[in-house]
């Protein structure tokens, strides 16, 4: 499998007393390293039910998912913890940075729990630092930071362990346009030049604009557009 991600039949549904949702209904999608992959829809199409699944945050009703050759629907729970923790960078609308650490303690947070050595994983945090252009911000805590440099901060802490897989539901939903439009222009850049996949969920044009690839959400359904 040369794909980072791939999903055959991928369904999830929610049973409520009086009907079921079909949340995710039937989506085959694959991503290759080194693509940047937007998934547009409005509120309730499905969109983060789905990258909870591929991110191994969910179980599917049925169907698979496979993260970089790792089948998810047969993996155990402590299996699901070290993918996400070696395989999967996340990103979120709220940054979800520790306000008591500073920038550079944040991006090591990944890093501590996978026992990285403190002086790589020092080395390595300032290092994303720099590619993030925050190389001057390493002691600042998140307050002290605009909402474009905790995202910034966010995206460096995503890279920590080196992922194959990058995750971002609604990563500029909190930030004006043209934040967001930076925000979107350095992952698209980092994608290419780490050689990850990423997966987009959102409402904003700029991630539409440099996808490789944009699929539509609705009712559950994937369907492609570009």
């Amino acid at each position: 499998m040369t794909s980072i991600l791939e999903t055959k039949d991928l369904c999830r549904d929610f049973v409520l007393p009086s009907h079921t949702v079909n949340a995710v209904s039937k989506v085959d999608l694959k991503v290759e390293p080194g693509t940047l992959v937007a998934i547009r829809g409005r509120s309730g199409s499905g969109k983060t039910t789905l990258l909870n699944l591929i991110g191994g945050l969910d179980q599917p009703t049925a169907g698979k998912v496979w993260v970089d050759g790792v089948d998810l629907t047969e993996a155990t729970e402590a299996d699901l913890v070290e993918m996400r923790r070696h395989k999967v960078g996340f990103i979120f609308q709220a940054f979800g940075l520790l306000p008591i650490l500073s920038a550079v303690e944040n991006i090591q947070v990944p890093m501590r729990l996978t026992n990285t050595d403190v002086r790589e994983r020092e080395e390595r945090a300032r290092a994303l630092l720099e590619r993030v252009g925050l190389g001057d911000r390493a002691a600042h805590r998140p307050h002290e930071l605009s909402g474009g440099e905790q995202q910034r901060v966010a995206i460096a802490r995503a890279l920590a362990n080196e992922p194959k897989l990058l995750i971002a539901d609604e990563p500029t939903g909190q930030l004006d346009s043209r934040t967001g439009r930076s925000i979107v222009e350095l992952v698209s850049a980092l994608v290419a030049s780490e050689n990850v996949a990423a997966v987009f969920a959102t409402h904003d044009p700029a991630p539409i604009a440099v996808a490789d690839q944009v699929l539509e959400m609705s009712d559950g359904h994937l369907t492609f557009v570009t």
